[in-house]
This record gives structure tokens, C-alpha cells and sequence, in this order.
């Protein structure tokens, strides 16, 4: 069932996902349609968020987007402060933006980086975990990492979990989607677009997800005529045989990055699958260190061992 509705402001609104932002246009949502998009998410009773451009919002459109309750996800630098302060989700492009910011306490950070720069990041990464509530991670280049570099990827998670096992300690439970998130699902928590959420573009347009808007895919459907999704089926974790076995809760299952890679929106590259596994991993070293301290958060939380870092590999040898 639909729960949210995405809705960049602009043609140019900022990426907060895998996807690039290929756009060069310089142009924000039609009033009307604004109003239309408003209009749509009062009558299908879907949250609204507002994804935001780099420019100021005109003062006309500012005035709808808060007249309705939504969530504000906006780049770091968007230039109006008493706005960028009220926003839940900042986004960033920088390891160096993102440790220079004025950080709240009360909202997730995103980080977009290169999977190099991640791996080039640690220093930044400590300091920033002492400082932050919520950091998201997104790697950005996930399709051309290779299979060699994912012992790097593994050292690298590895070597945080001494300093969060120390913050979780002291009761400091930083959120740390790459590590923490996976202690604390119980179930598959992926990315659902179509399935949970949906976008409509600045022209009135539905896309599956921000990303298929970016690029130029296929739209489906309009505010006029309504959501017509093909083989909708195809996005519902029950009709990913193999995923919906897979105990790595905390993986994206992208279906932009999926059908970029792949072909097909319910199926993860093999990269992704390695990745996943790897931090599905850290975050059962995590939770024995947890358990070892006894912090009280992970009484009744298990995660199994297991001897793969993609599933598809136990299918192939049997």
C-alpha cells in the first residue's frame, strides 16, 4: 500500500538516493500543478516529501509546501537558513560539507560518496559519529566497485565497530545505517518504491522513484489519469525469490540501481549482494560487542552466522 509521495520542487532537485541528478534545467513546479500534487496526497492519504533544489523556492510555492505537513529533504547549502533548519533529512556531497556543517542533533544526514571516498574517509567518519544522531550513507558508484575491493569495503566497516560499541556504552546510540540498522530490523526494510512509495514529477507526472524522473524513464502515469504501473507485482519483495529469504534487513534493494544493473527492479546486482553481506556482518560483530558490555538495547537480538556474502552462491553449489 502507498504510504508516501516524493515530489521534487524543481527539475534540478537534489539526489538523495544512487541516482544522478542529470537535469540542467532551471525551472521549479507549476503552481497549479503544486497545488494539484497537494490535492492528489490529501485524497489518496499519502505523506508528502519534499525534495528541494539548490535555488530558493519562489515565495508563492514556499507558501504551499507549508501549508500541508510533509518532510523536507534539502541539500546542505540550500541558501535560505530559517528554511534548511527546519528540514528533517540535509543532504551532502562531501565528506568535507558534510564535517564543516552546523550539525543538529535531530536530523538524518545523507552522505552521497564515491565508494573510494568512503573508504578514504574513516578519520572523518569517527569524529562525525561522535557528533551526529543519524548518518545515511550512500554509495553512489556501487556498479563499478569490484569483487577484490570488497575485503577493503569489510576492513573498513570492521574498524568502526570499536568506536560505536564505545558511544553505545556510554548511551550514545548513534544510527548508522551501514552497521546499527541491521541490530535493530526484523524484517526486510528496502528502498519500496511502488510499493510503499511513489513520485510525481514537477509536470504533474508519476515516476516510479525521484531516480526513473532523473534519467528520463518512462513515466507512469499522470495526476490527470491516474498510477498505471506495469507488472506491478515485480516490485513486491514476495515476488524476489531469493530476497525474500535474505536476512540482510537493512539492504536498499534500489530498483533504480537494481534495473540499472540487472534489468530488473527486484533483483540486486552481485556487487550489492556482497555489500550487503558484508555489513550485515559488521552489524552481528557490533551486536556481540553490545552483548559482551551488556547494553541493555540488544537484550533478545540475534543474528546468525552465516558462511556467504551472496545467496545466490548456496544455489549455484548444491
Amino acid at each position: 500500500m502507498l504510504k508516501y509521495l516524493i515530489v521534487p520542487l524543481g527539475a534540478n532537485a537534489i539526489s538523495f538516493c544512487h541516482y544522478p541528478n542529470q537535469s540542467i534545467k532551471d525551472s521549479f513546479t507549476d503552481i497549479d500543478t503544486l497545488h494539484e500534487i497537494v490535492r492528489f496526497s490529501m485524497l489518496e492519504n499519502l505523506y508528502i516529501q519534499f525534495v528541494y533544489p539548490r535555488e530558493e523556492l519562489p515565495v508563492e510555492i514556499n507558501d504551499v509546501v507549508e501549508s500541508v505537513d510533509h518532510i523536507k529533504i534539502m541539500p546542505f547549502d540550500y541558501p535560505v537558513k530559517e528554511t534548511l533548519d527546519k528540514a528533517q533529512i540535509i543532504v551532502f556531497d562531501s565528506w568535507t560539507d558534510l564535517y564543516d556543517f552546523r550539525l543538529k542533533l535531530d536530523i538524518t544526514c545523507v552522505i552521497r560518496t564515491t565508494f573510494k571516498d568512503l573508504l578514504e574517509s574513516g578519520d572523518i567518519m569517527r569524529e562525525l559519529l561522535h557528533r551526529l544522531s543519524r548518518l545515511n550513507v550512500v554509495i553512489t558508484d556501487i556498479e563499478s566497485v569490484s569483487e577484490s575491493q570488497v575485503i577493503a569495503y569489510k576492513s573498513f566497516l570492521d574498524s568502526l565497530i570499536p568506536l560505536l560499541s564505545e558511544l553505545y556504552s556510554q548511551g550514545n546510540a548513534v544510527q548508522f545505517n551501514l552497521i546499527t540498522d541491521r541490530v535493530i530490523l526484523k524484517d526486510m526494510n528496502n528502498c519500496n518504491a511502488a510499493v510503499e512509495s511513489i513520485t510525481v514529477s514537477p509536470d504533474g507526472l508519476f515516476y516510479i522513484c525521484p531516480g526513473f524522473y532523473s534519467v528520463g524513464m518512462e513515466n507512469i502515469g499522470s495526476l490527470t489519469d491516474g498510477i498505471f504501473i506495469k507488472n506491478h507485482y515485480l516490485f513486491d519483495i514476495n515476488h524476489a525469490p531469493i530476497c525474500k529469504i535474505c536476512d540482510a534487513y537493512q539492504c536498499k534493494r534500489c530498483v533504480w540501481l537494481n534495473q540499472r544493473v540487472t534489468r530488473e527492479v527486484n533483483t540486486p546486482g552481485r556487487i550489492q549482494c556482497l555489500l550487503a553481506h558484508c555489513e550485515r556482518n559488521a552489524s552481528k560483530n557490533f551486536l556481540e560487542n553490545l552483548k559482551s558490555d551488556r547494553t541493555p538495547i540488544v537484550e533478545g537480538i540475534s543474528i546468525a552466522e552465516i558462511d556467504y556474502l551472496d545467496p545466490l552462491d548456496c544455489i549455484i553449489n548444491q
